[in-house]
Formats: structure tokens, sequence, C-alpha cells
């Protein structure tokens, strides 16, 4: 039997808006992925090292603070650090299309604004996950 894709759905900085992460997922769950959530309030470092613990093989990181561009380069920088260039990084949220792609080249693999199907993010990372 193979194994499960494992995703970590996490809620950096001060966010307090959680649907949308939570939406994703259940989709995620749903397509048979196995999900672990953070929670809100989450720092770069506490994502990371949920990410290590867990051995996810996806971080899914929402954010509609408009901090993105810090917090996203920060955690694909400490993923870099820790040499877990293996792990897909995906975002959502509200995130200016000028601000792609700056976060691709920091790393982001995928970024999904509102109106994203579910399945288009699920067929992304099925896709683009490191086996």
């Amino acid at each position: 039997m193979e194994r499960k894709i494992r995703v970590l759905v996490a809620k950096p900085g001060l966010d307090g808006h959680d649907r949308g992460a939570k939406i994703v997922a259940r989709a995620l769950r749903n397509a048979g992925m196995e999900v672990i959530y953070t929670g809100l309030h989450q720092t770069a470092d506490m994502i990371v090292e949920t990410a290590v613990q867990e051995d996810v093989d996806v971080i899914g990181l929402s954010l509609l603070s408009g901090a993105h561009m810090t917090l996203f380069r920060d955690i694909t920088k400490l993923l870099k650090d820790k040499d877990m260039r293996d792990v897909l990084v995906v975002g959502g949220g509200v995130i200016p299309e000028e601000d792609v792609p700056v976060l691709k080249k920091a790393g982001v693999a995928g970024v999904f604004g509102p109106g994203t199907r579910t399945e288009d993010i699920v067929d992304f990372i099925r896709k683009n996950v490191k086996p």
C-alpha cells in the first residue's frame, strides 16, 4: 500500500481568519491525504518545527493579513536551512499577482487565490509532491 501524502496546513502570523484553511484541509483529507492543521497565529519557526516532527511532504500556508512576502519567505528559508528542500510549499490567501513570481523564486511552488477550486489544489499537490 502506498504511503499517503502528509500535508501540514498552517496559518502564519497574526491572521485570525481560518475558514479557507479549514476548507482546504478538509478537501485534502477527502482526497486521501493525511492533514495536520496547526491552528492560528503560528510563527515560521513553529511551522517548520512541526513539519520536521510530523515528517510532512507538503506545507500549505494560508494568509490574508498581507504579510505573505515576509512570512512565506521566512518559512522557505528555514526549510532550506534545515535541508528540507524536498518539502513542497504552497500558499493561498489574498496575494497580489505581482507578488507570485517573487514567492515562487523564494521556493513557494504554487500560489492559490480566492475562488481556486479545491480540486485544483489537490491535483497540484499530487503532481508536484516529491516521492
